[in-house]
């Protein structure tokens, strides 16, 4: 018999690839299901962005091997996104590096920087991508809680008590994926401060700063950062370009030549077209950016009354693609959104996806119309 790799026993199918399987199974039996549950985005992406792709088809060198840092002008098209709605200043040739996704990146940045037995402080309730890449490398998750009495921000003094001698990487994600927490300037000097303290790369994983939020932040604008920082981003959300696969890392030269060496081992390039889409999407004007929200405000606001018609409490103020929402006491999340499938066909997500402390939680998309929203709201 041939077996498996030892490091898949301690990882698991992602959760969404499994549930979406028992989802399509139901709606194939005739169940009407609504998808409230995963944030792929359901509208267009800017419109020249799409002729830019379909253009360049006929460009002559369209179907060759790319560069494996990407073409001059996506890499100055980040550099000048980020001075304009960051007013952080990037080097287009030694820091950025165009990505194919930001799962790409985790992995990647993880595989430059991890040996077997090191450490990496992973957020609870988080991303579950950081973890099961840190258990793919063989290296040790440590979690550090996230609570909703301190605004989903790390506890700092509990974090100096743990022990970091082997701790190489520190995953921050904000806005935050699930709650929609926004950071405080105050906490990102102080992540800063103690990514330097200890010798710990912090990683911030940033696709969410233009949902729903009226002053998106780059960890890099603050003093020191690029010292111990690097930032992912992302067209994925932003700009409605999901399928597409483009992110971005950026910020200091030696952290990002480290990835460079992983990445250009493991694949030969993204495709032309989408990246000369990429860069006319870069170039999209702020009334972009308030259109798309009018259009998540107004979901929003129905994802607002579907919860209150389910019980659950919710935070006004959180950005993002998602409404994270509380349930009543004593309510299990998995056992809440089973019986929500079950007995109104709609799909939400459970906290505990998320880890341990997004137990009597659950996630809401804001990827699907109003007048499917309309519909579940009329369900309950």
């Amino acid at each position: 018999m041939i077996e498996v790799a030892k490091r898949l026993q301690n990882v698991e199918e992602y959760y969404f690839s499994k549930k979406l399987r028992e989802v399509a199974l139901l709606k194939s039996q005739g169940k009407p299901i609504i998808n409230l549950g995963i944030g792929s985005p359901d509208l267009e992406p800017p419109f020249k962005a799409s002729m830019l792709l379909q253009d360049s088809l006929l460009d002559e060198k369209a179907h060759q091997y790319q560069s494996y840092q990407g073409l001059p002008e996506l890499r100055e098209g980040i550099s000048s996104f980020y001075k304009n709605h960051y007013q952080v200043h990037l080097s287009s040739q030694t820091e950025v590096l165009p990505l194919m996704g930001s799962k790409e990146g985790i992995m990647h940045i993880s595989m430059a920087f991890l040996n077997k037995g090191d450490k990496v402080l992973i957020p609870n309730p988080g991303y579950p991508t950081y973890a099961s890449v840190t258990k793919l490398l063989e290296a040790k998750p440590v979690f550090y809680d996230l609570k909703e009495d301190n605004n989903w921000e790390p506890d700092f003094a509990a974090l100096e008590r743990l022990d970091l001698k082997r701790v190489k990487i520190m995953w921050i994600n904000y806005p935050h994926m699930p709650t929609g927490a926004n950071a405080t300037n105050k906490f990102y000097d102080k992540v800063i401060a103690f990514g330097k303290r200890h010798d710990i790369l912090i990683v911030n994983d940033n696709p969410y700063s233009f949902i729903l939020n009226d002053k998106p932040i780059s960890i890099l604008r603050y003093k020191n950062a690029k010292d111990v920082c690097l930032e992912l981003n992302s067209l994925s959300k932003t700009f409605n370009m999901a399928g597409w696969r483009v992110g971005m890392l950026v910020g200091n030269y030696d952290f990002i030549s480290a990835v460079l060496r992983v990445k250009s081992n493991m694949d030969s390039g993204m495709f032309y077209g989408i990246q000369k889409g990429a860069i006319e999407a870069l170039k999209c004007s702020e009334m972009w950016f308030k259109s798309l929200n009018s259009v998540y405000q107004s979901r929003r606001a129905l994802i607002w009354k579907l919860a209150k018609g389910l019980n659950c409490t919710y935070d006004e103020h959180a950005s993002g693609l998602f409404v994270w929402a509380k349930l009543p006491p004593h309510l299990k999340s998995e056992e809440f959104t089973d019986l929500v499938l079950k007995e109104h066909s709609i799909f939400i997500t459970p906290g505990t996806v998320f880890g341990s402390n997004g137990e009597g939680y659950v996630r809401f998309s804001l990827c699907a119309p109003e007048e499917v929203i309309e519909e579940a709201i009329a369900r309950v």
